[in-house]
């Protein structure tokens, strides 16, 4: 029977059918998506909660043999006095090399709030109304970094030009910064190197997001 022959009410019948057979293939097609996607997401987290695991196991293991090489170059005098934890070692070969590097996070206190307040304040009052230019440059060695805080290399950058005021609130600002600035050790990162054909130093990438 041609479609042209059914009747108003039998067109609504089939065409509802038609609207239920293909929501039912959309949610099939829906679920198997969501159970396929699933799966993928469980294989993929529980290999790599297997490889954090070693991962974590195998820094530990570095480091203590690390600490244990640190001990005994110190004690044949061939750590550098001036190391604060970090050294390389190479093998008989020459081919390859692991370094332990002392990774650090510097750190200002609330002095250095004080600190930058005064130099604003001074050169905001005095330097400004002398030479706009000048402000505006000195003014970006005080730029905070994305996560907020003070960049050493600008604020040293404007150390060096401490004996240029002796308005003693462009002093007393540097006193404090420097006073409110520190490092601290955030932890030991290592570095392991091999020389290829060519004899060049190779890095094995054991960041995952580098590779």
């Amino acid at each position: 029977m041609s479609i042209y022959e059914l009747s108003t009410a039998e067109l609504k019948t089939l065409l509802a059918k038609k609207e239920k057979e293909e929501k039912e293939l959309l949610q099939r097609e829906q679920k198997q998506y969501v159970t396929e996607r699933d799966r993928r997401i469980e294989s993929l987290m529980s290999k790599a909660k297997d490889l954090a695991e070693m991962i974590t196991a195998y820094k530990a293991e570095v480091h203590e043999v690390m600490e244990e090489q640190a001990a005994k170059l110190a004690g044949y005098g061939k750590l550098n006095g001036k190391s604060k934890g970090g050294f390389s070692i190479t093998n008989s070969g020459s081919d390859q090399r692991i370094t332990r590097r002392r990774d650090t996070e510097p750190t200002w206190d609330e002095r250095a709030l004080k600190g930058v307040d005064l130099i604003k304040e001074f050169m905001s009052s005095v330097v400004k109304r002398r030479d706009n230019k000048l402000y505006e440059i000195l003014l970006k060695f005080l730029e905070k970094n994305e996560a907020g805080d003070l960049e050493y290399a600008k604020v040293f950058g404007l150390m060096e030009h401490e004996d240029k005021f002796e308005d003693p609130r462009w002093k007393e600002g540097l006193r404090l910064l420097k006073q409110s600035y520190s490092i601290s050790l955030k932890c030991f990162g290592y570095e392991f190197k091999e020389k290829n054909t060519a004899g060049k130093w190779e890095s094995l990438v054991l960041n995952f997001s580098s590779l």
